[in-house]
């Protein structure tokens, strides 16, 4: 199995337009610290990508991988789709910068899509440019995609709606916010890929633990950080996102897990871990974890 790392930023990017703390003023400095939306491609058959989450960055993403490329024909592109894990406007706006598709497939649960289609009311909006394809994740087990080599499943981990869609009539559960599970019959390889973790449901954890290589959220260093970064009074936890040390942490659970590869993503522009050179990143490299870098291709 091929993966692309595409992005590994939380929501704003680093850095984030109005954002003026260390870690985007660094950013703007030293272009290279700079970090986009998080997402990555699954290479799901010769020359056929599905994009993990659309970000408002997705072409940028797109052009700055070469495997993503369109061609040798005008329109011809490698990306056959896009993968939701959630309907949050990070992790969607990205699709109608990809209407000049002449149509598009989203895998998505029933909960994302009426999000999507009822909150932002984007098969309407869409309609005259490229018409959404919509095929539903299954929960219960994996499944074929497309009738290839990989299979794919999402695991509940949260109710969290977004906000656009709290007043949406539609039952609540925890398959608004979903782990995805992707398994290449081929060689077996099982990739978990979950940006945003409110909790770790034992269904999570068997699926973690049966994983080659994992990729969780990282968008707080510890729960107080929101607040004391000023921009909320919420912690981590309460924002719908475990952070990776201190109470609630995740980085024990992590370490523990026989992954070959095990990343943390979608960090906050207010997350220590942003500058390359903190030293956070070695305490974390002593147990075996390491930060997702952009334009990586990880090879399972």
């Amino acid at each position: 199995m091929r993966l692309l790392i595409l992005g590994t930023a939380a929501g704003g990017g680093v850095p984030q337009w109005n954002c003026a703390c260390a870690g985007c003023a660094a950013a703007r400095s030293e272009p290279s610290l700079r970090r986009r939306h998080a997402s990555i491609a699954v290479e799901a058959g010769e020359g056929r990508w599905y994009v993990v989450n659309a970000t408002p960055d997705i072409g940028e993403q797109i052009e700055a991988c070469a495997a993503l490329h369109p061609g040798p024909e005008r329109r011809a592109t490698p990306i056959a789709g896009v993968i939701l894990t959630d309907a949050e406007l990070d992790h969607t706006l990205g699709i109608p910068r990809l209407r000049e598709a002449s149509g598009l497939r989203i895998v998505s649960t029933g909960a994302v899509r009426a999000a999507l289609s009822g909150g932002l009311r984007l098969d309407r909006v869409l309609a005259p440019y490229a018409g959404l394809s919509w095929t539903t994740l299954p929960e219960k087990d994996l499944e074929a995609l497309d009738g290839g080599p990989l299979e794919v499943q999402g695991i509940p981990v949260s109710g969290k709606r977004p906000r656009y869609a709290a007043d949406l009539d539609e039952p609540s559960g925890d398959a608004w916010v979903v782990a995805l599970r992707v398994r290449d019959r081929r060689d077996g390889k099982v990739v978990v890929y979950a940006p945003a973790l409110a909790g770790w449901p034992g269904a999570l954890d068997r699926a973690l633990r049966d994983a080659d290589c994992v990729f969780v959220d990282g968008t707080f260093w510890d729960d107080e950080e929101p607040v004391r970064s000023g921009f909320t009074e919420k912690t981590s936890t309460q924002m719908g996102h475990l952070p990776i040390t201190g109470r609630n942490g995740t980085a024990e659970r992590l370490a523990a897990l026989p992954a070959e590869r095990r990343f943390y993503t979608h960090l906050n522009n207010t997350n220590r871990l942003v500058h390359a050179d903190d030293p956070g990143h070695r305490r974390l490299a002593e147990t075996g974890l390491e930060v997702a870098r952009e334009g990586a291709l990880i090879e399972l």
